[in-house]
C-alpha cells in the first residue's frame, strides 16, 4: 500500500500544494499497524474466493456426464471450463444429514446426527468450517437451506437467508458463499396439474428396470427433466452475477448436488442412486495451477462430502482440524486419493433403518442392519408428492410387479455386493458369487474398520442416545469405554445375517447388563421370525425391560411367536410413557405388526388415535388413522 493511499493519513494535509503541507509526525505504532495491515492485506489477496452451487435430490443427470435427455447448457459449459469428478458421492442420501456432514467436516454418523432432522449436540470445541473460515478472514455467505441435524448453536455464518450474499462482505474481503437452488428437489418431481407438454416426452423415457412402466413414473420422469433444466438455468445466473461483479477470475466455483436422484429408489437409498452426486470444479486462471487436470478433463479420484470442508481449507490456506475427517483432495494439503467411500443412513423421516456402505470405483458393499424392512418403506412425504412413489406402491399391491420391481417393498437381503460396470443399476447382488469373494472380503473388511475407527454411535437405538450420554454429548459417550462397539457390531452383524445359528448367542445377550447388546439380540430374534421360538421365555422377560427400545424389539418378536397380546399391550405402554423417539419405534412396529396380520386396523387405530406429538411423531398415526 503506498503512503499517499494510507487510509490512516491524517486528513489535515490532503489535497494541499506541498508547500502548505504540515509535516508528517512520524508515530511508531501507527507505522507498525500500517505495515501490518497491509501485509494481511497482501495475504488476504493472495487467497481465492470459493463459490459453492448446490442442487437438490440429483443424480448426475446432466449433459456433461453423459445423460442425452436433458439440456443442461450452463453446467455442460462449466464442465468444458473445469474438471468433472467420475466419482463423487454424498455419504448420506438424504438432505439433513448430507448437509451435516458438510457442516462438521465429520461423518454425520461420526457424530450420532445420522438421522434425519435430528437436533444432536456436539462438542463445543468443534467449530464448523464457516466459523474457521471466517476466523481467517473470509466473509461467509449461506443462501439459504441449513437443515443440519444439530441442536441450536452459535452463529457461524456472516449471513445465512434468502437474501445471504458476497457482496455483502467488506471491500477486499475474501468470501466463501454458498447458493442453493431447490428446482430438481423431490417435492418438484411430479408436474403440476394441467401439464400436458414435456421437452422429454414422457413414452421416450427410458425407465431404469426397477421401475413399473406407468403413465405415472413416466410422466414424473420427463417433469423430473424438465425441473434440471430449470434448475441449470439458475446455475447460469449465478454464474452470470459472478462474472458481472467482477470476481469470476478470482474464484473457484464448485457445483454438486445434495445427494441422489428425486425419483423412489433415488433418495433414501445407499445405492449410486442415492449418494453418487455430480461435482464440477472449475478454477481460473490464477489458480489454475491447483488444478489436478485440465479444463474439459475428469477426475476418477474418489471423493465424499467429508472430504469438501478439508478441501476448502486447503485451497483456502486454513489450517484442517485435527478432528476433521475429510482428506483434501485439492490444494497444498492435497493428501493421497482414497480407496473407497464410507456410506450410511440411519432414519429417514418416520422410518427407521439402519445401512451402512463403502463404495470403490467398481464396487459397492452394503451391510443392511434392518433386513427386516424394505427399501421402500411408507415415508409419508414421498407419497404424498409424488404420483411416481403411490403409483409404484399400487403397482406392488396389485400384483403387477416384476421380481426387480418388487423387491425395492420386500423385505432387504442382510448383505449387498454389486459390480457397477455391467449392473448400474445395482439389481444383481452379486453376495455369493465367488469370482469376487476376494473384493467382497476386501470391502466387508473395509466396512468394518470405518465402523470401529468412527466409533460410530449408529447402532444405539435413537431414543437410548439421551439417556445413555447423560451430561455428555453422544459423540463423548461413543468415544469411551461405557459404549462396547466392537461386541455390539459382532451382534448386529450376526442379527443381520439371518442365520438360525446365531440364536444362542441372541438368547445370551438377551441376559446382557447393556442396553444395546440387549437390544441387537432381541433384534436378532425378531429377524430370526419363526426360528426364534426357543427364545421365547427370554424375550417375554424382555418385556419388562427398564428401556423401552428393547421392550419395543422384543415385543415384536415375540408377537411373531404368538404372543400377540403381551406384544400389543408392551407397544400400548410405550406409546404412552416413552420419549420421541421411542413412541416413534413403538409406532413402526405397530405398523408392521398390522401389516403382518397381528394387530387389526382397528386396534392399531386405537392404540394412536389420542397421541399427540410433534413431527416427526404424528406421521404415522395420521397415516394409520386415514386407512379405511
Amino acid at each position: 500500500m503506498a503512503l499517499s493511499d494510507d487510509p490512516t493519513r491524517a486528513e489535515s494535509g490532503r489535497g494541499l500544494p506541498p508547500s502548505m503541507t504540515p509535516p508528517r509526525r512520524f508515530d511508531a505504532p501507527l507505522i507498525i499497524a500500517t505495515l501490518w495491515f497491509a501485509a494481511l492485506s497482501v495475504v488476504v489477496a493472495a487467497r481465492p474466493n470459493i463459490l459453492w452451487i448446490t442442487s437438490e435430490d440429483n443424480s448426475p443427470y446432466l449433459g456433461c456426464y453423459g445423460d442425452p435427455r436433458v439440456q443442461t447448457p450452463n453446467l455442460d459449459r462449466l464442465a468444458a471450463q473445469g474438471i468433472r469428478y467420475r466419482y463423487a458421492f454424498a455419504n448420506a442420501p438424504v438432505c439433513s444429514t448430507a448437509r451435516t456432514t458438510l457442516i462438521t467436516g465429520m461423518y454425520g454418523s461420526s457424530l450420532g446426527a445420522h438421522n434425519h432432522r435430528s437436533r444432536v449436540a456436539i462438542p463445543e470445541s468443534f467449530q464448523l468450517y464457516p466459523e474457521h473460515l471466517r476466523a481467517a478472514g473470509y466473509y461467509c455467505a449461506n443462501n439459504s437451506k441449513e437443515d443440519y441435524n444439530l441442536a441450536p448453536a452459535r452463529k457461524i455464518w456472516d449471513e445465512s437467508s434468502n437474501q445471504a450474499h458476497y457482496r455483502n462482505r467488506a471491500p477486499g474481503q475474501p468470501f466463501f458463499a454458498v447458493v442453493n437452488l431447490t428446482a430438481s428437489h423431490e417435492g418438484q418431481v411430479s408436474p403440476k396439474p394441467g401439464k400436458a407438454a414435456f421437452r422429454v416426452p414422457p413414452e421416450r423415457i427410458p425407465l431404469p428396470p426397477y421401475h413399473p412402466d406407468t403413465p405415472e413414473i413416466r410422466r414424473d420422469w420427463a417433469n423430473y427433466y424438465d425441473q434440471m433444466t430449470l434448475m441449470d438455468a439458475q446455475v447460469g445466473k449465478v454464474l452470470t452475477d459472478l462474472e458481472q461483479s467482477g470476481l469470476a477470475e478470482n474464484t473457484i466455483v464448485f457445483y454438486y448436488s445434495d445427494h441422489g436422484g428425486a425419483l423412489p429408489r433415488g433418495k433414501r437409498n445407499v445405492h449410486d442412486s442415492g449418494t453418487r452426486v455430480p461435482l464440477i470444479v472449475r478454477f481460473p486462471k490464477q489458480w489454475a495451477h491447483l488444478a489436478p487436470a485440465k479444463p474439459g478433463d475428469w477426475v476418477d479420484d474418489l471423493v465424499s462430502f467429508v472430504d469438501l470442508p478439508a478441501t476448502v481449507f486447503s485451497l483456502c490456506g486454513v489450517p484442517i482440524p485435527e478432528h476433521y475427517e475429510g482428506r483434501p483432495f485439492l490444494g497444498e494439503q492435497k493428501v493421497a486419493p482414497r480407496q473407497h467411500v464410507f456410506l450410511f443412513r440411519g432414519r429417514m423421516d418416520e422410518r427407521y433403518d439402519t445401512v451402512r456402505a463403502v463404495r470403490d470405483r467398481e464396487f459397492r458393499y452394503v451391510r443392511n442392519y434392518s433386513p427386516h424392512r424394505p427399501w421402500g418403506q411408507h415415508y409419508s412425504y414421498p407419497f404424498q408428492v409424488q404420483l411416481s412413489m403411490r403409483s409404484w406402491f399400487a403397482e406392488f399391491t396389485a400384483g403387477r410387479c416384476n421380481a426387480t420391481q418388487a423387491a425395492y417393498w420386500q423385505p432387504k437381503p442382510g448383505e449387498e455386493f454389486y459390480r457397477l460396470a455391467d449392473d448400474p443399476h445395482e439389481i444383481n447382488n452379486r453376495i455369493a458369487d465367488p469370482r469376487h469373494a476376494a473384493r467382497l472380503a476386501k470391502l466387508r473388511a473395509a466396512l468394518r474398520i470405518e465402523i470401529l475407527k468412527t466409533r460410530d454411535p449408529g447402532f444405539i437405538p435413537e431414543g437410548m442416545g439421551a439417556k445413555l450420554a447423560g451430561e455428555k454429548t453422544l459423540y463423548d459417550y461413543a468415544q469411551s469405554a461405557a459404549y462396547p462397539l466392537a461386541r455390539i457390531l459382532d451382534l448386529a452383524d450376526q442379527a443381520s445375517d439371518r442365520n438360525p445359528a446365531h440364536l444362542p448367542a441372541f438368547i445370551a445377550a438377551l441376559e446382557d447388563p447393556h442396553p444395546v447388546i440387549r437390544y441387537w439380540a432381541a433384534t436378532g430374534c425378531l429377524i430370526l421370525g419363526e426360528s426364534a421360538a426357543t427364545a421365547k421365555a427370554r424375550l417375554r422377560g424382555r418385556l419388562g425391560d427398564e428401556w423401552a427400545d428393547v421392550r419395543v424389539a422384543a415385543a415384536e418378536a415375540i408377537a411373531h411367536l404368538g404372543e400377540t397380546e403381551a406384544a400389543v399391550r408392551t407397544i400400548g405402554e410405550v406409546l404412552k410413557t416413552g420419549n420421541l423417539y421411542e413412541v416413534l419405534a413403538a409406532q413402526n412396529t405397530l405398523d408392521y405388526l398390522l401389516q403382518a396380520g397381528h394387530v387389526t386396523l382397528a386396534a392399531a387405530q386405537a392404540l394412536v388415535r389420542d397421541l399427540t406429538l410433534t413431527e416427526p411423531g404424528d406421521r404415522i398415526p395420521r397415516y394409520l388413522l386415514s386407512q379405511p
